[in-house]
């Protein structure tokens, strides 16, 4: 049976495993969820995941939620990027807690109220706000690529990277602008150059654009 994702392709956490399953070369399907419309609210979903989140990975009798979990456990499952040995696993999983705790959950806020809430409705002394503290937050992402490819400093990439990645590839404006951080820059553009590798909106149904029309 071929594992199946519940996502939409605006969420940056669907799409760390959406990516890292591409990647490994593991078979997946999407199964959408019509977030905008509050599917992930309804008792059907949340009979699938109480915490009425995305993502949710399915395989078999194994139903997983929380990105982080879910890739560790693809880590388990294929032996790839998880790190070659403990100390680098400690590391790669410092990272990913780095980037649920700053970054991710941060970005998704600052890009939610930035192009998902109605204009008149949004707060807009709080973006300033999330805009100011992320900055300290890119330059620590970036800082730690200085004199490294990967995030974790390991050989390849790693889960690490695919987590800290995941929300910097949209296209939407939250504050972010990939030329003001040169080695971010150029990490992203090593991520784009892996085989399998597509942005979110191709790699999982729902976009914005979807949902205009």
């Amino acid at each position: 049976m071929t594992a199946q994702l519940y996502c939409f392709g605006e969420s940056g956490h669907s799409y760390k495993v959406a990516l890292t399953l591409t990647l490994a070369e593991l078979p997946w399907e999407p199964v959408y969820v019509d977030f905008f419309n509050g599917e992930s609210r309804g008792d059907a979903f949340r009979a699938l995941n109480p915490m009425g989140e995305c993502p949710v990975y399915v395989d078999g009798d194994l139903v997983l939620t929380q990105s982080g979990v879910i890739l560790r456990e693809l880590v388990k499952r294929t032996g790839k990027f998880g790190g070659a040995n403990e100390a680098e696993q400690r590391e790669v999983l410092r990272w990913v807690l780095w980037d649920n705790h700053k970054m991710s959950s941060q970005v998704g806020m600052t890009r939610f109220l930035m192009n998902f809430v109605p204009e008149a409705k949004r707060p807009h002394e709080v973006i300033t706000f999330m805009q100011a503290r992320l900055k300290s937050v890119y330059a620590t992402l970036n800082g730690a690529l200085a004199d490294r490819n990967w995030v974790a400093g390991t050989t390849g990439p790693t889960i690490a990277d695919f987590s800290c990645c995941s929300y910097l590839f949209y296209p939407e404006p939250f504050g972010f602008v990939r030329a003001d951080w040169p080695n971010i820059d150029a990490w992203l553009g090593r991520i784009e150059t892996l085989p399998g590798w597509k942005n979110p909106y191709d790699m999982m149904p729902g976009s914005p654009m979807d949902r205009a029309q």
